[in-house]
């Protein structure tokens, strides 16, 4: 279990390394997300079909493992392909001057260890022991698919708002934009709540570390690489409008 997921932070960490240098070459830092999103998906993806006992099991957190992955990793690769680059790595290219792929290295390299963590609750929920289809399989699997659809749709909604002429330098609220300032991320942190679902066993109390994935995920999206960086981009951008879409919006969690 542990080695295997040692295996997926090292291999993750040796793609970060490689999406160092290709955005360094084609001078878009937004395919370090391209290049984690297939990495992390992929390994987990072996991961989970080479574990656990219950052949339907590893077949099923593969698939939700997978669906995840290229779904998410092919709208970043649209995005970056035909956008301009994420305002998250303009604005610390801007701030960083020279300093900014030294410094960009050193917020990738984590990401290998933080793709540990989610493979070790992708990888309990591949070895859960029970051959019966449970209650809490029911769910997990409906709350990954629901987040899955869920971001897609956010992600969606945005680019019809940013399609629309008349809406040149305005906020998106519309649809989930209007209950949460940032519902892809809403979505993406549930999403990871799926896998305590399917992996917690009171046969295993080690089990209880894959809820690290969805606390470590939130944590990050909220305090770190996500909402933060971003939404000082947007108050760059968009001044005393954005103030006032934060006053009455959940930057993650929905305000009604």
């Amino acid at each position: 279990m542990f080695l295997a997921a040692l295996a997926i932070g090292l291999a993750v960490t040796l793609v970060m390394l490689g999406a160092w240098g290709f955005q360094a070459w084609r001078k878009n830092a937004g395919w370090v997300d391209v290049f984690w999103t297939f990495g992390t998906g992929f390994f987990c993806t072996l991961a989970a079909l080479a574990a656990g006992p219950v052949l339907w099991r590893r077949v099923m957190v593969a698939a939700l493992l997978l669906l995840w992955s290229v779904r998410l990793g092919s709208h970043i690769f649209h995005r970056v392909m035909t956008g301009a680059e994420d305002a998250r790595y303009a604005r610390m290219r801007k701030d960083m001057g020279p300093k900014f792929h030294r410094n960009l290295l050193g917020i990738l390299l984590p990401q290998g260890p933080f793709s540990l963590v989610l493979g070790i609750a992708a990888l309990y929920a591949a070895h859960q022991p029970d051959p019966v289809f449970r209650i809490w399989d029911a769910l997990g699997i409906a709350l990954a698919l629901g987040c899955i659809a869920g971001e897609a749709l956010s992600d969606r909604q945005m680019r019809q708002f940013r399609a629309g002429p008349a809406n040149k330098g305005k906020i998106c609220e519309t649809g989930l934009w209007h209950y949460s300032r940032h519902p892809n991320y809403l979505f993406e942190f549930l999403y990871w709540c799926a896998y305590p679902l399917l992996g917690l066993t009171t046969h295993n109390p080690w089990s209880l570390l894959s809820l690290l994935a969805p606390v470590l995920m939130y944590l990050t999206l909220r305090y770190a690489s996500g909402v933060p960086p971003l939404e000082a981009a947007m108050l760059e951008s968009r001044g005393e409008a954005y103030r006032q879409y934060q006053s009455r919006t959940g930057a993650i969690l929905p305000r009604f």
